[in-house]
């Protein structure tokens, strides 16, 4: 009987320093009569090579920026099962968490005052936890914590479609502290979208690593136009 392969102790994702173009996108945030918050092109999809640890993708996420702030959307498919959460335990929810630096050195092991993280659920808002929620949440750890914003300034829309869902947000230039796209055109990033029927998607790295406390653990997001 052939033995089964011994997994890497070290995942081969962890030995790739990955630095994303982050296209420029002047239509963002749509009107508010079109069908969708933002609509991005797949030149902004963040790639996970997924497969270099012999796993495969179920969310198309993808972030663009302007001058006035960042697009993310989120496309989760292949799911038999309705969303589910609680904006009080985001990290026990389905969704998006995105963590963005915008001064992305990532050379400091603790977060600082600009580093952020957002969530963007499809459900687990309103009085019976149905409706899509968004929020900001401090880092662990932090040696100085990011200002949290109004989730009202913040556009933010979720809607399903076939198999899934979709999330959109546009993240303002005033929730991001130290953002200025001309002086620090990059950017740290990292992304988790959760799902208690899919699993977990990250955007390299597993939580077997420190990545929502780390963000020397973050990829780069390169600012283009």
């Amino acid at each position: 009987m052939k033995d089964s392969p011994v997994p890497p102790i070290v995942p081969a994702r962890f030995l790739v320093r990955v630095a994303h173009p982050c296209p420029y996108v002047k239509q963002a945030p749509l009107p508010d009569d079109a069908d969708h918050l933002v609509d991005l092109p797949d030149a902004a999809r963040l790639d996970t090579f997924a497969a270099l640890d012999g796993r495969t993708d179920f969310a198309d996420v993808r972030v663009a920026w302007n001058e006035l702030g960042i697009a993310v959307q989120a496309v989760v498919t292949g799911k038999q099962q309705a969303a589910a959460g609680d904006i009080t335990k985001p990290w026990a929810s389905d969704g998006l968490t995105l963590w963005l630096d915008t001064r992305g050195d990532r050379t400091s092991h603790r977060a600082s005052r600009t580093c952020h993280q957002f969530h963007l659920l499809p459900a687990g808002g309103g009085p019976d936890q149905e409706e899509p929620a968004f929020a900001q949440s401090k880092i662990n750890r932090a040696l100085q914590d990011a200002p949290l914003c109004n989730p009202a300034d913040v556009p933010f829309r979720a809607m399903t479609v076939k198999g899934g869902y979709r999330v959109e947000a546009f993240l303002p230039a005033a929730v991001l502290a130290g953002y200025d796209p001309a002086e620090h055109p990059r950017l740290g990033v990292y992304y988790v979208v959760r799902d208690g029927e899919k699993g977990d998607q990250f955007l390299a790295v597993s939580a077997d690593f420190p990545v929502a406390d780390d963000p020397s653990l973050w990829a780069a997001l390169d600012l283009v136009k």
